[in-house]
């Protein structure tokens, strides 16, 4: 039935995806710029190569712009915004769950290693975590479903025995690509998109239990 949950990150633990959009939207709003939400959404859960803000942003101002006087502007509006992130609903009760009932619990992201430890890290939840499948790990990461089959095989279950939690479309393709019941939980960045193609779809994971998702994946309707 489910021996695995693999959870994205970004998004679908801690909203980063806001923050990360709001710094540099912010940034973008000192240069008298907007940036585009659209752009910004579609990129989320991927590589991040099909949108580089500092790219179009120099576009946008017809001139070179000092990448790193830039890059420190965003770092300390994105510090200070990440000081009020709090787990999203449901995702303790899901981790606590999956530890109590013995299945492998995973982060499967297309962020770095470091990235995920150290919001892990400052929330208190690392020690949940039994493994991470990250960029790090992989050539290609979401859409690809490369991480996903790497953490199939670190879990040692088969696609039908996990489960798979995503908040973006990219993330949710490479899940089911590799197999793997997935669970859409779209966040304020990506509630626009389709989720079509998922298991099931839930506000939040206070919506349902993981026991409750279990027993839907064990008897479909």
């Amino acid at each position: 039935m489910a021996r695995a949950l693999f959870l994205d990150f970004d998004g679908l633990v801690l909203d980063t995806e806001t923050t990360d959009y709001e710094s540099w939207r912010l940034v973008y709003e000192e240069h008298d710029a907007l940036l585009p939400r659209d752009r910004w959404v579609a990129s989320i859960g991927g590589d991040g190569a099909s949108f580089r803000p500092f790219d179009h942003l120099c576009e946008l101002r017809g001139k070179a712009l000092d990448e790193e006087d830039v890059t420190e502007r965003r770092r300390v509006h994105r510090t200070r915004l990440f000081e009020t992130l709090r787990p999203l609903p449901g995702v303790v009760d899901w981790m606590n769950a999956a530890r109590s009932d013995g299945l492998a619990l995973g982060i499967v992201s297309s962020s770095p290693a470091w990235w995920v430890e150290q919001h892990l890290e400052r929330v208190a939840l690392r020690g949940l975590i039994e493994f991470m499948k990250t960029s790090d790990d992989v050539e290609r990461v979401k859409p690809d479903p490369t991480l996903y089959q790497h953490a199939l095989d670190h879990a040692g279950v088969a696609c039908s025995d996990a489960i798979a939690v995503e908040d973006s479309p990219n993330g949710l393709a490479a899940a089911k690509a590799a197999g793997i019941f997935t669970v859409a939980v779209p966040g304020p960045m990506t509630r626009d998109q389709r989720f079509d193609a998922a298991d099931l779809v839930l506000e939040s994971l206070a919506t349902r239990s993981l026991a409750e998702v279990i027993e839907l994946k064990r008897t479909p309707r």
